[in-house]
């Protein structure tokens, strides 16, 4: 059989390919293009020769990297390699997707989540998820990275699934059994910078800019050859929808993508996805990782904005975690009121307009509630960032009662916006969640550990406090110990999960996502904090002590139980209760 062969190449000015150890001549197109039509098997392994240089290439839309990112690439296609069977266009037709409003959307990482690391041992614990009542599994970056282990942001070949995970057949697999159970499944696609080994995309074309990121050099969207390189980018996004089935992705730190043209790429996108998504028939869901507080991003397209379906919301994170923990460093400076609090449950943001003295400005932009909806804000207590980034990867569970925790989750679950957990948050799981790497170049390691710990310890920590990231030790430290959730303190509060996500998905006046719906009450000594919903209101205790609200009702759920009144009632300490109220 024969396979056409194509690749973007405009910087070389010969291209070879290569096939199984067979060396083709590749003609050029215009644009850049280079193809041949030769004879190669279903799984051929290939890559390219540029200039003479005989080291083989990958191809920079690899559909995968069995041995690697520095090795040739491999032909594969989704239809040959479903569980089942089945061509995609089957599968399609047997999963019809699920919306986003109304969901909640659950974080893992393949290689933490199970003692085993891959897609197959993830889907063992898909059961778990559905008893829990989440509707969405996100996936932190699976595409091809150098190395073992990682967090998956320093991909450089964003059409092939990282191999140790399981593969492209693997993923199929998982997002297969993810919709047999009725889970959506969004991919975290990192388009804003690659990482530092098996790039090898300068030597095609410009694919990079010469401006810099935090993490290096900045992506080519908007400069000379940007066309091509947008729709790379495109195409990687359409590849992990339509060819592997998921309903959406989360777009990583899209404040990094420098785009200056008069169609921002991420609108692009937008649209991209709505044509595909009309194509297939389910919906598919765009969701951004932003610092901006910009409701831009998630205001549809004809009122002037991107048009995707939603965006991280760190400010809700900040709200809750301060006034929890009483954490104030760095950029939680700024938080940790009960007004705070109320502002970003009935607004969506807290900085909107308004001065950050972390950043030393005016930051954010105002949410017009007729507009966008609380559901295009995903809020959470933790995620990979707010627990990684720490210095020791600490979770809240290793500083905070259990009680805190709970309360931590009816402020999120309780809330007019879309809810994320992130893995083993549920039952407090007790290991953290640490930054590991595992590049196996010498230098890139001792650079990545030296950086990492040198940040922290500029801030006061020891330095043997700090986990060196290139020690095998601290991924190991950082998987989910399962065997958890059946001792207490961690069984409760599992229980507690599942019954605010069951109480959230049978009672719509919690769910509804109108921010004008949310109403807030508080004292002057921010002792305790109600969130009314409809006939609903829950009441959080952040003090060690009883507290007393002035307003009653039949309580419906709790941590601790209350004692209600028609007219008042007392929550102990650290604890919630969700009431059924006359107002």
């Amino acid at each position: 059989m024969t396979h056409t062969f194509e690749v973007w190449a405009p910087r070389p000015e010969s291209v070879q390919l290569w096939v199984d150890g067979v060396t083709h001549t590749m003609s050029p197109r215009d644009g850049g293009w280079w193809s041949a039509t030769v004879p190669a098997a279903a799984e051929a392994r290939y890559g390219f020769l540029l200039d003479g240089d005989p080291t083989v290439i990958p191809d920079p839309r690899s559909p995968r990297q069995p041995d690697g990112v520095h090795a040739p690439s491999q032909l594969w296609a989704a239809d040959r390699h479903s569980e089942t069977g089945a061509s995609s266009a089957d599968r399609e037709n047997r999963w019809r997707g699920r919306e986003l409003e109304g969901s909640v959307v659950y974080e893992l990482h393949v290689g933490a989540f199970t003692p085993e690391g891959t897609f197959d041992a993830a889907i063992g614990r898909l059961d778990h998820l559905v008893d829990l009542g989440v509707g969405f599994v996100e996936l932190m970056p699976v595409n091809g990275f150098n190395g073992v282990h990682n967090w998956g942001y320093d991909g450089v070949l964003w059409y092939a699934v990282h191999e140790p995970y399981g593969g492209p057949d693997g993923l199929v697999r998982f997002i297969d059994a993810a919709h047999a159970r009725g889970l959506g499944v969004l991919i975290d696609a990192v388009y804003n910078h690659l990482g530092p080994s098996g790039n090898y995309l300068g030597r095609f074309g410009p694919y990079e800019a010469e401006g810099a990121n935090t993490w290096g050099r900045t992506i080519n969207i908007a400069g000379p050859g940007s066309d091509e390189v947008r729709e790379y980018i495109l195409g990687s996004a359409v590849r992990w929808l339509r060819d592997f089935g998921a309903d959406g992705l989360r777009l990583d730190a899209v404040h990094a993508l420098a785009d200056t043209t008069a169609v921002h790429i991420l609108e692009e996108s937008a649209e991209r996805t709505e044509v595909l998504s009309g194509q297939l028939g389910r919906p598919l869901h765009l969701i951004a990782e932003s610092d901006l507080n910009d409701p831009r991003l998630v205001t549809p397209r004809e009122r002037g904005g991107y048009g995707l379906a939603a965006q991280w919301d760190d400010d809700m994170h900040h709200a809750v975690h301060t006034i929890v923990s009483g954490e104030r460093q760095g950029y939680y400076r700024d938080f940790g009121s009960a007004a705070c609090l109320s502002t970003v449950l009935r607004e969506g943001f807290f900085h909107a307009g308004t001065h950050s003295s972390f950043r030393g400005r005016r930051h954010g932009r105002r949410i017009d509630p007729a507009v966008v909806r609380g559901s295009q804000l995903l809020a959470y207590t933790c995620t990979h960032d707010q627990v990684g980034n720490r210095a020791t990867g600490d979770r809240p569970s290793a500083y905070l009662t259990p009680g805190q925790l709970a309360v931590k989750a009816a402020l999120v679950l309780f809330s007019a916006f879309t809810p994320m957990l992130f893995m083993g948050e549920e039952w407090g799981a007790a290991t953290p969640f640490q930054f590991f790497t595992s590049h196996p170049e010498p230098e890139l390691a001792r650079r990545t550990a030296k950086g990492r710990i040198a940040e922290f310890v500029e801030h006061g920590w020891p330095e043997g406090d700090v986990p060196d990231p290139q020690d095998p030790g601290t991924f190991a430290a950082s998987k989910l110990d399962w065997s958890e959730r059946d001792r207490e303190p961690h069984a409760r509060l599992l229980a507690t999960y599942r019954d605010l996500l069951a109480f959230r998905g049978t009672h719509p006046e919690v769910t509804a996502s109108d921010l004008r719906s949310v109403r807030t009450e508080y004292p002057d000594d921010e002792s305790w904090f109600a969130v009314h919903r409809g006939p609903f209101t829950l009441v959080v205790n952040f003090t060690p002590a009883p507290v007393t609200a002035p307003f009653g009702g039949e309580p419906l759920l709790w941590w601790d139980a209350p004692s209600a009144g028609p007219e008042r009632t007392t929550v102990p300490g650290h604890s919630f209760a969700v009431l059924r109220t006359a107002r």
